[in-house]
């Protein structure tokens, strides 16, 4: 916009009313349509893999090869959603944050510029003033989406001499000016472009470190997988072995148990047998005491 206003002021000091007029009337993009010309202004490669995906999309549904069309398919949602990352990536850049539904409406231009020549060919003029849209028949609707060019009215020729000579100063003055504010932008733009290589180069570093970091992270952590899985293995043995020998042990307890309770009855009647041959010699004795002093043996024996 900022352009736009410049441009209109440089035409209407060069005397160019016409054409002030027309750049004055050019409209304001959405945010959507300003990432995509921005996308494609920034990264012109890219996007034009999209109309060589659309070529070989068409080619593939004439020749009705729907192996190839799947893998198109696939390919062509690969490259709108990369185009759709490096568009936010860019507006990011320049200092505005992409919402969800923007971004929506970026990834939707990038769709119908696959399934439309003339959308593929808006897109890639970097002129749009609204995203596109594919309902999936006909052509893509571009009423109103491009900018059109304007072009400088040509000097009339009834114009006074001194009156021409004077609005050509000022329009080569307005053109060198341009010029510059141009020349400008491209310098501008190829910083920009060095800065967000730097950048690119940077986050691929990080990246790969991160990549590496992970991959030892799950070989060590495979390797306690491992680890751990042996010692559950070797506690796991343990146990088995554990609960064997507690089995055996119980069995040796109960029939101790056993041997214990026929030792006790064993001991307990030969308790009673002492004692029933204690109280027999007591009275065999008391008998002999008895008889002896009867005949008057005085040993009592």
């Amino acid at each position: 916009m900022a352009a736009r206003t410049a441009a209109r002021d440089d035409a209407r000091a060069a005397g160019d009313r016409p054409l002030a007029t027309a750049i004055a009337a050019l409209p304001k993009p959405t945010t959507a349509a300003w990432v995509c010309n921005l996308l494609v202004r920034r990264q012109p490669e890219e996007v034009a893999q999209l109309a060589e995906l659309a070529e070989l999309l068409r080619a593939a549904q004439v020749n009705l090869s729907g192996d190839q069309l799947r893998e198109l398919g696939r390919q062509r949602n690969q490259l709108v959603a990369a185009l759709a990352r490096q568009a936010r990536g860019l507006a990011h850049t320049d200092g505005h944050d992409v919402s969800s539904a923007v971004a929506e409406q970026v990834e939707a231009t990038l769709r119908a510029a696959v399934a439309d020549p003339g959308a593929g060919a808006a897109l890639q003029a970097g002129r749009l003033t609204t995203a596109l849209s594919y309902s999936g028949l006909g052509p893509v609707d571009l009423g109103g989406a491009v900018a059109t060019p304007v072009r400088a009215s040509a000097p009339a020729r009834t114009a006074r001499p001194a009156g021409e000579r004077e609005a050509g100063h000022r329009r080569r003055d307005g053109d060198q000016q341009r010029r510059e504010a141009e020349e400008q932008r491209r310098r501008e733009a190829a910083e920009q472009a060095r800065r967000e290589l730097a950048q690119a180069r940077r986050d691929a570093e990080d990246a790969a470190a991160v990549a590496t970091d992970a991959a030892a992270a799950a070989e060590t952590a495979d390797a306690e997988v491992t680890a751990v899985g042996e010692r559950q293995d070797g506690a796991r043995r343990r146990v088995e072995r554990l609960e064997r020998e507690l089995r055996r042990a119980r069995r040796e307890a109960e029939e101790a148990a056993a041997a214990v309770a026929d030792a006790q009855d064993r001991r307990d009647a030969a308790v009673r047998r002492a004692e029933t041959a204690v109280a027999i010699r007591e009275r065999a004795q008391a008998r002999v005491r008895q008889l002896a002093e009867a005949v008057g043996d005085p040993s009592g024996t």
